[in-house]
């Protein structure tokens, strides 16, 4: 019997609703339909005042602990923010902070964004792929920019995004799988 592949989609969306939590899940929901996975949705609208000033690991609360835990030992990873400034939130950052730095090599990483205009498309390319390759994860190709004009209510309305998902899911496939031999650092956190 296989133990279903542990995906950990990242929100980085501050408030509820969010389109960066409809991307998201858009996009963990389109991972569902072709694979056996195990989805943990964090929502950082949901713990971000739990840490935001938090300075010490030692000192984040049971719950983001989880988070992190759940983070460090993923199959795959879902890594969606919005673009505040031309880049990702600070928050999302804050969070990212805390994982250690070796527990993400080559875990595959499908990068997403949403913004308010297409001008900031380019963050994916120009700050998520950075930040991810310097922990050695392995940023696929394909990533995913929506802008407002592609969501209505906070659902996924454009038939162009949707299209965009599926071929980000259907290029991802491939990488969805099991993990092969986590390094000892992660195994040590992940016990810890």
């Amino acid at each position: 019997m296989t133990s279903k592949i542990k995906v950990v989609a990242i929100s980085g969306g501050l408030k509820n609703p969010s389109r960066t939590h409809a991307l998201a899940n858009a996009l963990t929901s389109a991972l569902a339909s072709h694979a056996q996975i195990e989805i943990r949705l964090i929502d950082l609208g949901e713990i971000g005042p739990r840490f935001a000033g938090v300075l010490q690991p030692d000192d984040l609360p049971a719950e983001v602990r989880s988070a992190i835990r759940a983070i460090e030992g993923a199959d795959f990873i879902v890594a969606a923010t919005p673009v505040y400034r031309a880049s990702f939130t600070g928050l999302f950052k804050h969070l990212l902070d805390f994982v250690d730095h070796n527990a993400l090599i080559d875990v595959p990483v499908l990068l997403a964004a949403t913004g308010g205009s297409d001008r900031h498309a380019l963050v994916i390319d120009h700050q998520l792929r950075p930040l991810f390759s310097f922990f050695q994860s392995f940023t696929l190709p394909v990533g995913v920019y929506a802008s407002e004009a592609d969501f209505e209510n906070y659902q996924v309305s454009s038939t162009a995004l949707r299209q965009r998902i599926e071929l980000a899911v259907e290029r991802a496939l491939p990488f969805v799988r099991p993990r092969v031999g986590a390094n000892v650092s992660q195994q040590v956190r992940v016990a810890a």
